[in-house]
């Protein structure tokens, strides 16, 4: 089974934005030292425990401080930027790191929504940005290949490209949780990544629409997905769920619209108290998590990819940490990648 990991860049109540920084550096070393497939970072804005803002600059970060694993997104919001940026800073990116670049995109708007008006809004974009996603898809395809995309200008052929001369081009995945994504990958040939650790419900749905209905394209000549789980392994299991808990008071204050603010430390989270629902939601959660010693959570993973027919699974590490951590390190974070590699690989 080959092992990914997704890196949101949790932001701890004991930490800056430039510990997390550090902390998540440490974290894609660690992945790239065990022989991890690949590394993705993802998009979300205004979020207090979420320092993942931007992922083309952290790539070009991350890549700078690796060697081998593969740096990619998880991904960018495509209806929130131009086609041709998104297109010109991963073709970039690929031209610095030739065969080391994914691009994930994705529909939803990784905010809530006063932010994704922000966004857009100041960059001329609006609603007719998320109906035309299917088209935007196609365009940046043509942006980074080698003909690049013809402008439609009376008495002139004027061509859109990328780069200029580009060899390699990142390779593209369409991101999702819902059926619209999945029949979108398909009718576009597209590798495809269900989100399992956010959606947790219709993935085997997703999949099979996916897998039956894939016309083959130059992107992909059959269907190739995998999924997402939010994971942490310990070497007992009543810390592993100690060190989750804090990520399952997050997930359940979000869903429940409750006030969000930086991920908790451990001791925090086993004094706080969630509502009834939000109690629920946690629970839930956790059931579709893979949490336990190295031995439970290999057994788990192996079900979870048998279930779901996958060769792959991308791990989200969502540990936190005890009150005398360092500051700049995620030392459970860590861990659960070394733990999982010792099992699986």
């Amino acid at each position: 089974m080959r092992l990914s990991v997704l890196d949101l860049v949790p932001v701890r109540t004991d930490q800056s934005t430039s510990d997390a920084l550090a902390a998540s550096t440490q974290l894609a070393q660690t992945a790239d030292s065990l022989g991890y497939t690949r590394y993705w970072v993802a998009e979300h804005h205004n979020m207090p425990s979420v320092a993942a803002t931007s992922p083309p600059v952290l790539i070009a970060h991350l890549a700078a401080h690796t060697t081998h694993v593969r740096l990619g997104s998880g991904g960018v919001m495509l209806p929130n930027h131009a086609p041709l940026a998104v297109a010109e800073q991963f073709a970039l990116l690929e031209a610095a790191h030739p065969g080391r670049i994914d691009m994930g995109i994705g529909r939803a708007p990784g905010s809530d929504p006063v932010t994704s008006w922000a966004l857009r809004n100041a960059a001329g974009r609006d609603d007719r940005d998320i109906e035309a996603f299917p088209d935007y898809l196609d365009d940046l395809v043509a942006l980074m290949g080698e003909r690049g995309v013809r402008v439609p200008i009376p008495n002139e052929r004027y061509i859109l490209k990328a780069t200029p001369a580009a060899v390699t081009v990142p390779k593209l995945w369409l991101l999702g949780s819902s059926m619209y994504s999945a029949h979108l990958a398909a009718a576009k040939g597209l590798p495809y990544v269900f989100a399992h650790h956010f959606s947790g419900k219709g993935t085997a749905e997703a999949l099979e629409v996916y897998r039956s209905k894939f016309r083959p394209s130059d992107q992909a000549p059959e269907p190739l997905t995998f999924l997402t789980v939010n994971a942490v392994v310990a070497e007992t299991p009543q810390e592993a769920k100690a060190l989750m808990l804090p990520n399952l008071h997050m997930m359940a204050r979000l869903r429940t619209g409750q006030p969000l603010g930086p991920l908790e430390l451990v001791e925090d989270a086993e004094e706080s108290t969630l509502t009834p629902h939000a109690q629920r939601i946690a629970e839930d959660a956790l059931q579709r998590a893979v949490v336990g010693t190295p031995a439970q959570a290999a057994e788990q993973m192996r079900a979870l990819a048998a279930e779901f027919d996958v060769d792959e699974v991308m791990v989200n590490p969502v540990a936190s940490a005890r009150r005398g951590t360092g500051p700049a390190t995620a030392p459970a974070r860590d861990k659960t990648l070394e733990l999982l590699a010792k099992e699986l690989f």
